[in-house]
């Protein structure tokens, strides 16, 4: 468990709670309001019906026309207050990375040749490409790009993980995160971001809401709310004249009230808070959204790409078995294994070597006579040992082995090579002075439980890719273990790119984690691109979204997280919208009873008198903002399943719920209303 998770905040914590009521009045700003059309036509009837009270100071109905007003402005400090709390809460957040940012000054190396001659400079005057020292114990003062040197570095004020990573110059482990702090050694790093805008200071501003911009779906849901209340603007404007050929006149102030109980201000109060926690809680897991737009994608994702490697399997081959060629015996294989395996500090040399010791006993004074070895590469795609005997030995990729060692008999190690591949395992092909001995069994161990969560994203309607760089047979064969319902193999950044845009070239929305430079055009690609924070700066930037746990399995989370935001949106739009029901019952019948007395069975809670109908109706409205506050910020929760059985168990829950809830609401109020003597 994270950092960020163990710290976890509640949902009214009274650093958050005192703040947001201040922000709830501040937010009172028209320029404010006019972000969210629904509260700002609520504050500009509150504004109204204000004038209105007091224009009738002292005459009879005035108390209730200021107890309307007051309800009228509580509903929109309820929905500030709403946001207020979930902007609060990703504040709060923000504040805990804000902490770690480095305020020291950075050492500027005068020749990056020269490790001795550098000068103190502020962080704030450093530009890209300038070479920067960062020695043991020194807080990386700004985000950057290993040039020399190896060091460990300590992260876990960024990702809240204790363990400290390697990172070096060259390969996918040379992005360096300002903030972060060397544990030993020394690092040259050339700066890549400007002041201000390093990945601290955009995480910060985007994990606070500072940069939030709406979706498209809150922009449509804006659109729809926003009509709806100009369908009911003219609706209320109209009753009027009805009222008149009946002989009745309706008070302005009971028209107001009508208005705002019938707009949907419940979404319209909670829509921001919505989107804003649903950010928060991929914050939560670790993971940071650079858009609102990349959160609500991953709740529509068709087709998930997932890494073999690290995600499906464990990723540390172990040696499985020892399978020599005809002529050769095991402990002659194991041997060679064993000598080419003695200096592979990889999981799969390790394995190698107590494979082979558990099996044979060999005597390591043989390398005391002095031995050179060789370190994998990747053009040669093999390592091994040269002995003070003259012995040569290699272990390596089939294919690669075979085309060092076109002689050596390597076509005798082919079907040794196709059974392990079929298998689901990897072959590694062992050669002595240039003779094929055997092949190795290495095994990636699929994951427990990853065929149940496929089983689930199937069920949820998402398609899995396993996407790998073994060869067609090995993949099929740990595709089928675990249960994805495709896999590209041999992939290479041109293929991945390829496969992503023929998806989406068919309607669908796909999905993708990377950390290399070569996945760059896929992560951009990619309508969810998830980089590791452990990636270069080329996938950083890539990506739309960055897991800062550098997990390749968070994908499926990243998922979960986009169904509960859209899901919760859904639930407490069909609340709000079903909620108007109880008020025609409640209000219509008190507007034109007098004038319609055959209207009194519509009055089916009974309430107390028309004017109390009123004021319950307005009360109830403004009190349910603040009631489905936590559901806005946890969100609705989400179960995999298909998207009909997900709408019938939403209009059951929340349609049937929304529809309920205020008849009884009401009524209570209504009694409340009554004993108090309000109206």
């Amino acid at each position: 468990m994270s950092k960020h998770e163990k710290s976890e905040i509640g949902l009214f914590a009274p650093e958050i709670i005192r703040p947001a009521i201040v922000a709830s009045f501040r937010k009172l700003d028209p320029r404010s309001l006019a972000r969210n059309p629904v509260i700002f036509a609520t504050g500009l009837v509150a504004l109204v019906t204000t004038v209105l009270a007091l224009a009738k100071w002292g005459q009879a109905g005035t108390f209730l026309s200021l107890q309307i007003s007051l309800w009228l402005w509580a509903t929109v400090l309820f929905a500030n207050f709403a946001e207020a709390v979930a902007e609060g809460r990703g504040k709060a957040r923000a504040d805990a990375f804000r902490a770690t940012r480095s305020t020291a000054k950075a050492k500027v190396l005068l020749d990056p040749a020269r490790r001795d001659l550098f000068e103190m400079q502020d962080i704030d005057l450093i530009e890209p490409g300038t070479h920067i020292l960062v020695e043991a114990g020194d807080i990386v003062p700004t985000d950057g790009e290993v040039i020399t040197g190896v060091a460990s570095v300590d992260e876990s004020a960024i990702t809240g993980e204790s363990a400290p990573v390697i990172r070096e110059s060259g390969g996918d482990r040379s992005s360096l995160t300002g903030g972060t702090r060397l544990v030993s050694d020394w690092l040259v790093v050339k700066v890549t971001a400007k002041p201000g805008e390093t990945f601290l200071d955009r995480m910060i501003a985007l994990v606070e809401g500072a940069k939030r911009a709406k979706t498209p779906n809150e922009i449509a849901l804006d659109i729809l709310l926003a009509g709806l209340s100009l369908v009911f603007l003219l609706v209320v404007a109209t009753l009027p004249v009805f009222a008149g050929f009946a002989g009745a006149e309706i008070p302005m102030i009971y028209l107001a009230a009508l208005f705002v109980t019938l707009i949907p201000t419940t979404i319209g109060g909670l829509l921001s808070a919505i989107g804003i926690a649903g950010m928060d809680r991929l914050v939560k897991a670790n993971v940071i959204a650079k858009s609102g737009r990349a959160v609500e994608a991953a709740g529509d994702i068709d087709v998930l790409l997932l890494d073999k490697t690290g995600t499906i399997t464990f990723g540390n081959r172990m040696a499985e078995e020892f399978q020599p060629v005809p002529g050769v015996t095991e402990a002659d294989l194991a041997e060679a294994a064993w000598l080419s395996s003695l200096a592979d500090d990889t999981p799969e040399g390790k394995s190698i070597v107590d494979l082979a010791v558990k099996r044979h006993s060999f005597d390591e004074g043989v390398l005391r006579q002095g031995a050179e070895f060789v370190p994998f590469t990747a053009q040669t795609r093999m390592s091994g040992v040269d002995l003070a005997n003259g012995s040569r030995i290699r272990k390596g990729a089939s294919d690669a082995m075979a085309r060092a060692y076109p002689d050596g008999g390597a076509t005798r190690a082919e079907p040794l090579v196709r059974r392990i591949a079929t298998s689901g395992g990897t072959p590694l092909v062992v050669a002595r002075d240039g003779r094929i001995l055997g092949v190795i069994h290495l095994k990636d161990v699929v994951k427990p439980g990853i065929r149940e969560r496929f089983a689930e994203l199937r069920h949820m309607g998402i398609r899995t890719v396993m996407i790998t760089g073994d060869n067609p047979l090995t993949a099929a064969s740990i595709a089928a273990e675990a249960g994805v319902d495709d896999f590209l193999a041999e992939a290479t950044p041109e293929r991945k790119l390829e496969l992503i845009r023929a998806e989406q070239a068919q309607g669908r929305m796909v999905a993708m984690c990377g950390d290399g430079s070569n996945d760059a055009p896929a992560l951009a690609q990619a309508d969810v691109g998830v980089a590791m924070n452990s990636g270069t700066p080329a996938a950083k930037e890539a990506g739309n979204l960055v897991d800062l746990d550098s997990d390749p399995t968070k994908l499926i989370e990243i998922v979960m997280v986009g169904k509960q935001l859209l899901i919760s949106r859904g639930a407490l739009t069909t609340f709000s919208i079903a909620n108007d029901v109880a008020k025609y019952f409640a209000i219509l019948p008190a507007l034109f009873i007098t004038a319609y007395p055959g209207l009194a069975v519509l009055d089916v809670m009974g309430l107390g008198s028309p004017q109390s109908a009123i004021l319950s109706a307005i009360i109830f409205n403004a009190l349910v903002i603040v009631a489905l506050i936590p559901l806005a910020l946890k969100g609705v929760r989400y179960r995999p399943a298909s998207a009909a059985k997900l709408l019938s168990r939403n209009l059951l829950v929340y349609g049937l719920g929304g529809l309920v809830a205020p008849f009884i609401g009401i009524k209570l109020i209504d009694i409340l209303v009554g004993l108090a003597h309000l109206a």
